[in-house]
C-alpha cells in the first residue's frame, strides 16, 4: 500500500479546526510509514463518493476516510464493489462501523496503526427504492441514484423522522445529544405511521425498525446483539407500538440491553427485507448510515464479499 488519497470531511465532529490539524498530523504519520497520502477534502454533499469513485478507477492502493458515518457511506458508494482496501480514521460523531471493527477513536492513532491492520473482505446490506422519493431536503448524502449501499444501520420510521429533522446546527453543536434533544421533541409531534417489512416468510409490523449490519446503533447502543458484520445476513429489531409512553419504555429498556424482552419487539435474521407503508398516502422515511436517504417503500438486500476494510 504505497499510494493512497485520504478523503475527509473538515466539519465532520464538533471541533472542526482541530479535526484539520489532526488530518493533516494523520498523513505525516502515514507517509512516515511509508505511504504516499493525497489529501482530498469534502465541499458538497456527495463530493466523497466522487472523490472515492475517480480514486479506485485510477489504481490508488487504498482509499482513507476521515469523517462521520455519512461520509464513510459517501466512500463505500464510491468504492464498492472493489477490491481496493478501505481503511477508516473515525472522526465523525456516532462512528458505528470503526466502533464495530474496534478501531481506536482517535484518528492520530488509528494513523500509527494503520500500516500493521489486516485486509478482510465484509458484505454490504444495498437499499433499492422509487426514484420519485428519493431526495430528502437536509440530505448529507448523494441520494439521486436508485440503489445504495450501507455498512452499518437503516433506520425505518421514527429513527428515520428524527434524522431527517435534525437540523445541522444541533448535530455540529452537539453531537449525540442533538439527537437526543431531536428525538425528545419528535417524540411529541410524531404520528407514528405503521409500515410492514416482509423478511423471507415473516411479516412484521411496525413503527421503527433498524436493518442492522452492525450489533451497534448510533454508536453505542447494542439493538441488535445476534447481528454480525460478516456474515451474509440482517438482524432486523422492530418495535411496533404507537403510543407515546411506550417509546419512553422502549428507550430505558434499550440503554438497560433489556428490549428484547418486551412482547412488542422483536428481533429477526433475514437475507432480504421489504418494507412498505401501511397507508400509501403517508410518508414513512428511512434512512441509511444515519443520513436520511427516502421514502418507503424499499427493498434491502445483501451484497457478499462487497468490500475490503483494514481492521486491528
Amino acid at each position: 500500500m504505497k499510494k493512497a488519497i485520504l478523503i475527509y470531511n473538515p466539519i465532520a465532529g464538533r471541533h472542526p479546526a482541530k479535526r484539520e490539524r489532526e488530518v493533516r498530523q494523520a498523513s505525516a504519520i502515514l507517509r512516515d510509514a511509508g505511504i504516499e497520502v493525497e489529501l482530498a477534502s469534502t465541499t458538497r454533499p456527495g463530493m466523497a463518493q466522487n472523490l472515492a469513485h475517480t480514486a479506485a478507477t485510477r489504481g490508488v492502493d487504498l482509499v482513507l476516510v476521515c469523517g462521520g458515518d455519512g461520509t464513510l457511506n459517501e466512500v463505500i458508494n464510491g468504492l464498492a464493489p472493489s477490491q481496493i482496501p478501505l481503511g477508516i480514521l473515525p472522526g465523525g460523531t456516532a462512528n458505528i462501523l470503526a466502533r464495530e471493527l474496534r478501531l481506536p477513536h482517535s484518528p492520530l492513532r488509528a494513523a500509527r496503526q494503520l500500516a500493521h491492520w489486516s485486509p478482510r473482505r465484509i458484505a454490504l446490506g444495498r437499499a433499492w427504492w422509487s426514484g420519485a422519493q428519493s431526495r430528502e431536503e437536509g440530505s448529507n448524502s448523494s441520494t439521486d441514484a436508485l440503489c445504495r449501499y450501507y455498512a452499518s444501520v437503516a433506520g425505518i420510521g421514527f429513527d428515520a423522522h428524527i434524522v431527517y429533522k435534525l437540523s445541522s446546527q444541533l448535530k455540529l453543536g452537539f453531537g449525540v445529544a442533538g439527537y437526543v434533544m431531536e428525538a425528545l421533541r419528535q417524540l411529541l409531534r410524531y404520528s407514528f405511521p405503521t409500515f410492514s417489512c416482509r423478511l423471507d416468510a415473516h411479516v412484521r409490523q411496525g413503527t421503527f425498525a433498524v436493518v442492522h449490519r452492525t450489533r451497534l446503533y448510533a454508536g453505542w447502543l447494542h439493538l441488535a446483539p445476534s447481528a454480525d458484520l460478516f456474515a451474509p445476513r440482517f438482524a432486523v429489531c422492530s418495535f411496533s407500538s404507537r403510543s407515546r409512553a411506550r417509546y419512553l419504555l422502549y428507550a430505558l429498556a434499550v440503554l438497560a440491553r433489556q428490549h428484547l424482552r418486551l412482547s412488542d419487539v422483536e428481533l429477526h435474521q433475514s437475507a432480504q427485507v421489504v418494507c412498505t407503508p401501511g397507508d400509501s398516502s403517508t410518508t414513512v422515511r428511512f434512512e441509511l448510515d444515519g443520513e436520511p436517504v427516502g421514502a418507503l417503500p424499499v427493498r434491502f438486500e445483501i451484497v457478499p464479499d462487497a468490500l475490503t476494510v483494514l481492521v486491528p
